[in-house]
């Protein structure tokens, strides 16, 4: 009777667990900003975040909706419901611009906005943003890493100018950023840490400025590509591997947040608010490396033996135009060849002489 009483306990506590660890959801989340001038998002309730669960696959597709494309054909029913619940009933009117970032070793208090969606992410840790083309899409990396040629003298003037930025200062090595808590995070650049996170920096708010020259160019074009802004930051998780989940770390996130705040505002400025942000934020660590959500061309792979068909098919025209020629040409040419010899060798009678028309007295 005890055995059975013990058993039943150990299973109750199991399925409690699983139960609590289900209600507290998983770690990621994904939070979808909206336009500042242009409305593209619902409006969330108040406890929605809580209740709200999305699968990657079902961002990937929310994604590929707002930058004007239909989502895959295998999405299930009850995930197109989820996108209903997510953007708003205009078809004909999408931001055709996307600002997505993944960031590690952050949770979505990071970000609260009024003009936000948030919701929970679970199911699988990767997943595909599916587009039609490489020519109907402009994508800019956000996770571009410091260009070779940029030195150490470089890299200074980029920090000092980044330092600048956040209304800081950055003298010999050692960078100072005043926070709007009243609190200050210096960064010494000797350290490894330091040097990541203020590197990575450096590196998202370049591509940032570099994305806004992309838009200009292409604004003032002929052809009119959705635009993709897509990467991932770490260097939260490069301050959390030195320092644990200490002071540094909160104050690693409040610079990154005034980083992401103002490059956002950036970009609406820059995309006179017709874009949408999709920041995904994952705490937990996983075995998993690289990007959650990566970029495919489904329709890259046919295109290109369309065009190696119509290759093969048009060298086999030509081929057969020329051996036609070839073969006319010899065949008129031979003709030709036997009819002097015939005309040369041919025994002057009444009637050869006759069928040559000449006139006979």
């Amino acid at each position: 009777m005890d055995l059975r009483v013990a058993s039943k306990l150990h299973l109750l506590i199991l399925v409690s667990f699983l139960f609590l660890k289900a209600r507290g959801g998983s770690t990621r989340s994904v939070v979808f900003i909206d336009g500042a001038s242009h409305k593209y998002i619902r409006n969330q309730q108040l406890d929605g975040a809580e209740s709200n669960l999305m699968a990657l696959d079902e961002v990937a597709a929310t994604t590929s909706v707002l930058l004007g494309f239909a989502p895959p054909l295998s999405l299930a029913d009850d995930s197109s419901a989820k996108l209903n619940k997510v953007l708003l009933p205009n078809p004909f009117d999408r931001p055709r611009a996307v600002f997505m970032l993944e960031v590690d070793g952050v949770d979505d208090t990071l970000l609260s906005s009024e003009k936000s969606f948030k919701s929970r992410v679970g199911g699988a840790s990767k997943a595909e943003i599916r587009l039609p083309g490489e020519d109907e899409v402009s994508i800019v990396r956000l996770d571009e890493s410091l260009d070779i040629e940029c030195n150490a003298a470089c890299l200074d003037q980029e920090l000092k100018n980044l330092a600048d930025w956040l209304g800081g200062s950055y003298v010999d090595g050692e960078m100072t950023l005043p926070l709007a808590s009243g609190n200050v995070l210096k960064l010494h650049v000797l350290k490894e840490a330091d040097l990541q996170f203020a590197s990575s920096l450096v590196s998202f708010l370049r591509t940032i400025r570099k994305g806004v020259e992309i838009h200009e160019d292409l604004a003032g074009s002929i052809v009119n590509p959705a635009e993709l802004l897509i990467g991932r930051f770490t260097g939260i998780k490069a301050l959390e591997e030195e320092y644990g989940s200490g002071k540094m770390v909160s104050l690693g996130m409040e610079v990154f947040q005034t980083v992401l705040t103002k490059s956002f505002d950036l970009l609406q400025n820059s995309y006179g608010g017709k874009i949408v942000g999709v920041v995904i934020f994952n705490k937990e660590h996983t075995a998993h490396v690289g990007a959650m959500i990566d970029v495919v061309f489904p329709l890259r792979i046919s295109r290109w033996l369309d065009e190696v068909s119509q290759a093969n098919s048009t060298d086999s025209v030509t081929l057969v135009r020329r051996t036609l020629a070839w073969t006319t040409g010899i065949i008129l040419l031979v003709s030709t060849i036997l009819g002097v010899c015939l005309l040369m060798n041919m025994p002057l009678t009444r009637d050869t002489l006759l069928y040559s028309n000449v006139k006979l007295d």
